[in-house]
């Protein structure tokens, strides 16, 4: 496990004039070499690792001081005094502290020793050099497999990012933070591109200034960590350290000079920018740039007794709104504005030689605001004494996500590691629609509303035993446990006028035989109720619902030889709602040669259904084609649900299988993993049905256990270092290559094209990219780095809202989807970053995001969002340009 490098502390004298070759090897206590040990110089980034026979070089000055450090030994410090051969012992030394590399609960494994893909991402040196301000962001360039992408029009989606791994959804990834589960988000998809019917963790809910690393295992995992790690587990591990002030201060914003031929008047093109300060469609002045954000972060920790340590950060940002070229229904189309505050602590008290007390936690609030689809006059949507040019109403949210955990780790007498903990966590989710109306109640109607909103709480309490036996074979690791899990999933109602349809006489409307609903006076129409733009939740929407879940698990590592690894797990559990499932997993270790290593695995795994996709509900304005169609959608335990002949929600099952190798060579480092991955009974959000049967509505819609999907992978990642001149250039190469089919529609009597038609197939395969390639080079000297990233996005496909006209004006179902087929070509954005050293505790950065403005093809009018483009993963932000000011004393 590569530690994270010290930052850059003190100006040195030149290299050449100083430095010299170092070589040693490094073993354990019996003489053992130990490949992958991290040497480096200290108070600088001058580092290396060992090879397969545990040897290095390093250049460093004679009077140098070289500090070797491995997962579970001691950390040791030597001085070189004009040497030049340092050899070095290792003691034996699991703190009860480290947390172990996911994927593995043996405390000597490394990320290129596992049996499995695992991305270790040194989150202090990432974040140091960019100026992304989320971590999806620090992620999507970071890791092959991950993706994410902001999203415009698709209500909650718009204030929290779905995010996947290997392209499957954003609850097939499982979240641990510290290796324990982290709970979701209440909120789940309805709109947009990714993650539509699926709920996800809120990974921007975690401030990146608290984080030493993230590691990412990409491989499945239901069989060592349960429910949702069918694509993989993403742990995050804060930061420990103490006695060091670190901090940041960055600015940024986006160039609003989008790439396109824009008619004349295309809202958010100059002349014709919407007011994002005032309600309704006013018109702003024009802007060259938009998106300003400023973020400003700090970390401290302290010691506590010899042993312990206490950590802390707090984060602020304050993100404007984008705007993009849109069309008249949609006026709003570009990126939320957010102002929030991250709190994050962590902490470890010792209370004996072998036992500590440990607790993290932290708060994340945002205020988020974003634009809905715009009404236009006229509409009996509108008022228009109260807005004469029509109106875009703004969906703005209060997120707030609280979570603590806590618990005791001891090492016995004969060496069992054993660890009782418990973690809660709560993620809520308020509506508040501003810049709207009720149109029932006319001219007196408020243009803010309460929304209500929803929650979800989350319960672990785990019991872990660990055991290393250095003399059985050649290292044998045991581990079982239990955990014991509850959620609890609530919807709560907001104000009346948000949710109410008025009579004539401003009385809600209960019975509409007797009760007269307003007509508007210019169109002729029934004046709908509820807020435009977000109807809110009724007490009829009103849910509070709760599940437990027992499992048991076990897993071992067996090492046979030197050069054979087989690790094995099972786990048991029972949910209160749908019964039990069993699931294994094998995975083995081959050292082919003292430089390459070949690995691979079989599991099988699974997904218990969300409590938000089984009791979710909610009546709601979908456009389609810009026209507003007022849809239901409608619990999965409904009987009109049921009426549809759609059953109660299973469980996803899934098979997973990877092959791979890792090779170190010297300076160069490659990882190549091939992987398949079959996911039987997928929840998916089904199409509209016509539901005149309905009073108000005129379609409705289901959650349901509605596809099979198969898919083919590779993640390759590929790394060289070489010294050039006075500095060191780093290259680097992350690809992924992913190809997902659809194997099975379960539509049952029901019609396939409403169910889960193409245009739902294409949403699904575009949330599965065919690749993303990303070549990072980084030149570093001791004043001055410079970074260039490039990274390729694959051609995508989605179906506009021309699949909703009649088939019969195409010719052929063939022929509708030809018309509504939106390409958008590959593309390449540019990433740059320059750093200079300015004093000891002083670096600043500056650069850019997408350097030369790529935006994605041009599109239509009959896009999803309702702007020239959809949320496809490159974004449609443009060039993002930033400075950064980081601190370190």
């Amino acid at each position: 496990m590569k530690k994270i490098i010290l930052f850059i502390t003190m100006f040195s004298l030149p290299l050449m004039l100083l430095a010299q070759e170092v070589t040693g090897v490094v073993t354990d206590n019996s003489g053992t070499p130990l490949p992958g040990v991290n040497v480096y110089e200290k108070g600088t980034d001058n580092g290396t690792a060992t090879d397969f026979d545990g040897k290095y070089s390093i250049e460093v000055p004679a009077d140098a001081t070289l500090v070797f450090s491995f997962v579970g030994f001691e950390e040791k410090e030597v001085a070189v005094d004009g040497r030049s051969q340092v050899d070095v012992s290792l003691a034996d030394g699991v703190s009860l502290g480290e947390v172990q590399l996911v994927g593995s609960r043996s405390p000597k494994r490394t990320a290129t020793d596992t049996p499995v893909a695992v991305d270790v991402i040194d989150v202090s040196e990432v974040n140091t050099q960019t100026g992304k301000i989320e971590i999806n962001e620090l992620l999507q360039y970071a890791a092959p497999s991950f993706n994410a992408n902001k999203q415009s029009g698709s209500d909650g989606a718009d204030h929290i990012d779905p995010a996947s791994l290997r392209g499957l959804g954003p609850d097939q990834t499982l979240v641990l933070i510290n290796g324990k589960r982290r709970h979701q988000s209440s909120l789940i998809n309805i709109f947009g591109t990714r993650g539509r019917g699926n709920t996800g963790t809120d990974l921007n809910a975690i401030p990146a200034a608290s984080i030493k690393r993230i590691e990412i295992l990409r491989d499945g995992a239901s069989a060592q960590y349960g429910s949702d790690a069918i694509a993989g587990v993403i742990n995050i591990v804060l930061k420990d350290n103490v006695e060091e002030f670190t901090g940041n201060v960055n600015y940024g914003f986006y160039n609003t000079n989008a790439e396109g031929d824009f008619p004349e008047g295309t809202p958010n093109t100059d002349g014709n920018r919407l007011d994002t300060d005032r309600d309704g469609n006013a018109i702003g002045d024009d802007q060259n740039f938009d998106g300003g954000s400023v973020k400003v972060a700090a970390n401290y920790g302290f010691e506590i007794a010899e042993e312990g340590f206490a950590n802390f950060t707090v984060e602020y940002l304050n993100k404007n709104k984008t705007l993009r070229p849109g069309f008249d229904f949609r006026r709003g189309f570009g990126e939320a504005s957010i102002e929030g505050v991250n709190l994050m602590g962590n902490l470890a008290i010792p209370i004996s030689e072998n036992t500590e007390f440990y607790a993290f936690g932290g708060r994340n609030y945002r205020d988020t605001d974003a634009f809905a689809f715009t009404r236009n006059n006229p509409t009996a949507r509108n008022v228009v004494s109260v807005y004469p040019n029509g109106f875009t109403p703004r969906i703005t949210s209060i997120i707030t996500d609280n979570s603590i955990a806590a618990g005791f780790r001891t090492t016995t007498e004969n060496g069992w590691n054993i660890d009782l903990s418990n973690t809660w966590g709560k993620n809520l989710f308020h509506y508040y629609i501003k810049g709207t109306i009720n149109a029932s109640l006319g001219e007196i109607s408020p243009t803010d509303f309460d929304a209500g909103g929803h929650n979800l709480s989350q319960n672990v309490i785990n019991l872990d035993f660990s055991k290393y036996y250095d003399d059985l074979l050649e290292g044998v690791n045991f581990a079982f446990g239990a955990e014991y899990r509850t959620e609890n999933f609530e919807i709560f109602a907001g104000e009346e006028g948000s949710y109410a349809t008025y009579d004539v006489d401003g009385r809600p409307i209960i019975n509409p035989d007797t009760q007269q609903q307003p007509i508007d006076p210019i169109t002729g129409d029934t004046r709908p109720g509820g807020s435009q733009g977000f109807p809110g939740y009724g007490p009829d929407n009103e849910v509070d619902r709760s599940r437990s879940n027992v499992s048991l698990y076990a897993d071992g590592e067996f090492e046979f030889t030197e050069s054979f690894l087989l690790a094995a797990a099972a786990r048991f559990e029972n949910y209160s709602d749908f019964g039990s499932t069993l699931n294994g997993k094998l995975a083995a270790r081959l050292k082919a040669t003292d430089n390459i290593n070949l690995r691979g695995s079989v599991s099988t795994g699974f997904r218990a259904p969300s409590l938000a996709q089984i009791y979710y509900n909610l009546k709601f304005t979908n456009f389609v084609g810009g026209e507003a169609l007022e849809s239901l959608l409608s619990p999965n335990n409904s009987p009109v649900t049921a009426s549809f002949g759609i059953g109660p929600l299973q469980e996803e099952t899934a098979f997973n299988a990877s092959l791979g190798f890792t090779a170190n060579f010297g300076k160069f480092t490659a990882t190549v993993d091939g992987y398949y991955i079959n996911v039987q009974d997928r929840i998916v959000l089904t199409g509209n049905f016509d539901a005149p049967q309905i009073d108000n509505v005129e379609a409705a819609q289901f959650f349901a256990n509605g596809a099979d999907t198969e898919t083919l992978g590779l993640d390759i990642v590929l790394s060289h270092q070489l010294e050039l001149g006075e500095g060191k250039l780093t290259t680097s190469f992350i690809g992924n290559l992913n190809d997902m089919t659809i194997t099975d529609v379960k539509n049952g009597s029901l019609n396939e094209q409403t169910f889960f038609g193409e245009r739902d197939k294409a949403f699904l395969l575009a949330s599965a990219p065919d690749s993303k390639l990303t070549l990072n080079i980084l030149y570093d000297l001791d004043w001055f780095d410079a970074a260039l990233g490039l990274t390729r996005f694959s051609e995508i496909t989605l179906l506009d809202f021309q699949m909703f006209e009649d088939v019969a004006d195409y010719g052929s179902l063939a022929n509708q989807v030809a018309a509504a087929s939106d390409v958008y070509d590959a593309k390449i954005v540019t990433d740059l970053n320059l750093g200079f050293k300015l004093n000891e505790s002083l670096r600043l950065n500056v650069g850019s995001n997408n350097l030369f403005n790529v935006y994605p093809d041009q599109q239509d009018d009959w896009t999803e969002a309702g702007g020239y483009w959809d949320a496809v993963q490159m974004g449609f932000g443009g060039a993002y340009y930033y400075a950064k000011l980081n601190i370190n004393l």
